[in-house]
This record gives C-alpha cells, structure tokens and sequence, in this order.
C-alpha cells in the first residue's frame, strides 16, 4: 500500500516533537481516536525504535512505495519530526496505530490531503505481525470516517500495488470501488509496477464517524 513518506530532511528540534501547529491564523491540533481494538494518535519520539523495526521488515516495505529498505538509522525520528507541521499546513494526517490491549504499534496511517479539491489520499503500512488480523481495516473505516466528518472531504482514493490483493481487500471493505487498472504506474526495486486505484465519495460513505478524545 502506498505509504507515508521516506522522511530525510532533519527536525530542528529532534528532542521536543509537538502534536499542535499554526498555519494562516488558526490552530491544528493532531486527533487521537479510539476503535474497538486500536487507538489511532499522534506519533512521538518514544515511537521511533517502534517504527524502525517495524518497517525495516523487507516484506513491510515491499508491499509500500516510499519505505526502504534496509531503513536508515534515524529515519524514523526525522519522518515523525515532520507530521504537526504537515497538518497544520492542511497537507497530510499522519497517526500511529497502536493496540489499545498491549500498547504494541500495529503500523501507520495517512490522509494526504488536497484541500483544493476536498480530496484526501489514504495510505498505510502495518507491521508483519498483526497481518491477517484486520487491523488495516479498522483503522483504515477510522481515518475515513475522520476525514468525511471533521475534515470535510468529499472524495478519498486509495491506491496499491496491483499483486498485494490484501491492500485491495481492505479498500474494499471500507466501501471504496474499484475505479481502474494503472499499467506500469510506478517503480519499485527496478521493477515498474501497475498499480490498482480506488475511490469513495462522502455520498456513498456508510460510516461510523469516530469520537475524537477531548
């Protein structure tokens, strides 16, 4: 599944990482919502160990575009460096997937955005050993249901590799349709890839809305 980015460039601040921004005169604040079995929240530097083992797994990368591998010393910190200010600027949502029973981290998940459009973009990865545990697709129902409600967006899409039909299954079971084939749509590893692309509209979006912690 297409991913959140390969962060390279340095935080300013590597020690103090907040979850509240400021663009243009109004105040963002990243959520934290609950599901039945996960809590999606902001990341924090506590998370970076966590991140770093989990998608520096080869079949965890594979399966994303941006993620390498092996992942770097550092990378993690430094991608999670970036995620208030990309809110703040209404350019993407990024939230840890966290297992609410053991406290674990499942993987990430994203909405980048298109403010222009009301358009948001969905992309995850989840660590090798919650697979097959339904995990995507209740985070995945969550973030939607997020984006739809308290960010207003009228239309989110989802793409993934054309030979991972897991990716596929969760899209689908958060509603969205299957919308087209694009052939030899990226690069990975040297080889060129087609790619599934997928869409919801709010219109056709069943719900649940999640409760954002006060």
């Amino acid at each position: 599944m297409v991913v959140a980015e390969f962060v390279t460039r340095r935080s300013r601040d590597r020690n103090a990482i907040p979850v509240a921004g400021r663009c243009y005169g109004w105040r963002v604040t990243l959520p934290t919502f609950d599901t039945p079995r996960l809590c999606l929240r902001p990341f924090t530097l506590a998370d970076a160990d966590a991140v770093t083992a989990a998608a520096g797994v080869r079949e965890v990368a594979a399966t994303t575009l941006y993620v390498p591998h092996p992942y770097p010393p550092g990378a993690a910190a430094e991608w999670i460096a970036t995620h208030a200010d990309a809110f703040a600027q209404r350019s993407e949502l990024t939230l840890a997937v966290v297992d609410r029973a053991s406290g674990a981290l499942r993987g990430a998940i994203n909405l980048v955005l298109t403010p222009m459009f009301d358009r948001g973009e969905i992309g995850y990865w989840m660590a090798r050993e919650g697979w097959g545990q339904g995990f995507a697709t209740e985070a995945a129902t969550a973030i939607v249901g997020f984006g739809f409600t308290a960010l207003g967006l009228v239309r989110i899409v989802g793409h993934c590799m054309a030979h991972n039909p897991g990716s596929a299954r969760v899209l689908e079971k958060v509603g969205m349709q299957r919308e087209g084939l694009l052939r030899q749509h990226v690069k990975r590893d040297g080889r060129h890839i087609d790619v599934l692309a997928y869409g919801l509209l709010r219109a056709e979006w069943r719900g649940p809305a999640p409760t954002v912690r006060a």
